[in-house]
């Protein structure tokens, strides 16, 4: 089976090209994969540390905060699918179609992460300064992340070359999560004792979240910038677009396509579990196992494995498959996310458990973008007159994971007020 400029082989799409089809070089694959921290950073930075945040230092009420976090994650999830359609009709320029979106978005996108860390001195309106804010940076956060998700098609035509390049960015994106956690838990951590409630307007506290985030943010702009001058986006790869769509067609498009639904379906319970344990594990680390001054190192030990075992699970994949690195993957961690809740508390042992832990979260990064590039490909090559199409196919995918782990999010938070 073959059309476009794609050949079926071995259940494997590659390029015409042969082996030497759009190389990359490791220079050009590290300057992609910077682009993936951003994300990562500030995405674990929120999700291990807002909670607590809004709990203890803005001091606000259980039912705000969930309320908050809720609105927040889904109101992300909407805008991924308008985003990813928005980007689908964006026109060529001469820096690309998707490098263009990241370098506007990012310096709004630096300014709303920065102010969410900020206690408003008007204390009624605390709660819409969150809100705003929270979605604003979301919003604006899916202005660089889709647009850089589907950027995978457009780097290279061969599907090792993307394999690789995804590697690579997954490897950024864990060592993203370890940073946005060191930056965040040591500073805060230093500055006050973790998960001890402090007075409103602590101004230790505050400023520690404060110093934390513009850290992180300007680590958002280093890592744009490399990625805008470090990453040729190929027009090529784009190829000719069939007609353009109205965004109900661009649904239909995607949910039409059964591989692609199987994939979102079989990862979409998969997030739901690790966003639930990114936004409570703080909480059951200080308040259950009564580790308040070590919680931070704990989650690092969970995302230095993760990072550590990643090319691990790309030489597994390229192995032994795929599917078969999905199964053993993802299951991996279950036994001992139970040891951790029964066993009574031990920190030795937590330490153990959470490096297990961090393996099965490599899993977790590195398959569904391993595989998503490969169900595009399968799309084109049954549709070869419908092009074009790639971040609607990324947007939806961002879509469906975001808006259950909101849903269970606000009400976990709530159910724990």
């Amino acid at each position: 089976m073959q059309g476009g400029e794609y050949i079926c082989k071995e259940g494997e799409y590659i390029c015409k090209g042969g082996e030497n089809c759009d190389r990359l070089s490791i220079c050009n694959k590290l300057c992609y994969a910077v682009g993936g921290a951003p994300y990562q950073i500030t995405g674990c930075a929120l999700g291990f540390f807002l909670q607590i945040y809004l709990l203890d230092v803005a001091q606000l009420d259980p039912f705000y905060a969930s309320i908050i976090l809720f609105v927040g994650r889904a109101w992300d999830a909407v805008t991924d699918p308008i985003i990813g359609f928005m980007v689908s009709r964006s026109p060529w320029t001469r820096f690309g179609r998707m490098l263009p979106w990241i370098l506007f978005s990012t310096p709004l996108a630096v300014v709303s992460y920065f102010l969410i860390w900020y206690v408003p001195v008007i204390e009624n309106g605390k709660v819409i300064w969150y809100l705003v804010f929270y979605c604003l940076f979301q919003t604006l956060q899916t202005c660089f992340h889709v647009p850089y998700s589907a950027l995978t098609m457009f780097i290279s035509e061969d599907q090792k070359e993307r394999d690789s390049a995804t590697a690579y960015r997954m490897t950024v994106e864990v060592l993203g999560t370890v940073i946005g956690t060191a930056v965040q838990g040591q500073i805060v951590g230093m500055a006050n004792p973790p998960c001890i409630p402090v007075a409103p307007g602590d101004n230790i506290t505050t400023e520690a979240y404060m110093i934390a985030s513009g850290a992180i943010c300007s680590i958002y702009v280093l890592c744009a910038v490399v990625l805008f001058f470090g990453v040729k986006e190929k027009k090529e790869s784009s190829r000719p677009r069939s007609e353009l769509m109205s965004f109900w067609q661009g649904i239909g498009l995607v949910m039409g396509h059964g591989p692609y639904v199987r994939l979102v379906m079989g990862f979409l319970f998969t997030s739901l579990a690790f966003m639930l344990l990114e936004g409570n594990f703080a909480l059951f680390c200080c308040y259950t196992l009564g580790f308040r001054n070590d919680f931070q190192n704990i989650l690092l030990v969970i995302m230095l494995a993760a990072m550590l075992t990643i090319p691990f699970w790309q030489w597994f994949l390229t192995k032994f498959g795929k599917k078969n690195a999905v199964y053993i993957g993802t299951s991996s961690v279950i036994p001992f996310m139970i040891l951790v809740v029964c066993v009574k508390s031990n920190l030795i042992i937590t330490y153990m458990v959470s490096f297990a832990a961090g393996v099965g979260v490599a899993a977790a990064f590195l398959l569904p973008w391993s595989m998503l590039p490969d169900v595009v490909d399968d799309f084109q090559v049954q549709n070869p007159d419908s092009r074009g199409h790639e971040a609607i196919f990324y947007s939806f995918y961002v879509f469906f994971t975001k808006f259950a782990s909101g849903i269970s999010l606000g009400i976990s938070t709530l159910s724990l007020e």
